[in-house]
């Protein structure tokens, strides 16, 4: 079993500034001694001759190359725009600043 107590999880509680009632520390006093057991049991097997993984299914790129292909002139784009400065979209300031 771990060595997590009810002071630790009342003292980290306080650390972090949240207010537990005493069921709720009783609780995560249970769950955090779980996770540290679990912890535990892979680091047990966790042996220099197992290699680390990052994911349990090996992962490929799925992106496919890029291939440049023709697109909208900038009249297109701009066609539907309700205001414009130029070649540009022409929006409402969001900050004060010029």
């Amino acid at each position: 079993m771990s060595e997590i107590t009810a002071e630790q999880v009342a003292h980290l509680a306080n650390l972090a500034r949240i207010d537990l009632s005493s069921a709720e520390i009783d609780r995560l006093t249970i769950e955090l001694g779980q996770i540290v057991d679990s912890v535990a049991k892979v680091a047990e097997v966790a042996t220099p001759d197992v290699p680390a993984t990052s994911h349990p299914m090996p992962l490929t790129n799925v992106f496919r190359d890029d291939v440049v292909v023709p697109s909208l002139t900038v009249e297109q784009a701009l066609s539907g725009a309700p205001d414009r400065a130029g070649d540009k979209f022409r929006v409402p300031a969001i900050l004060d600043e010029e």
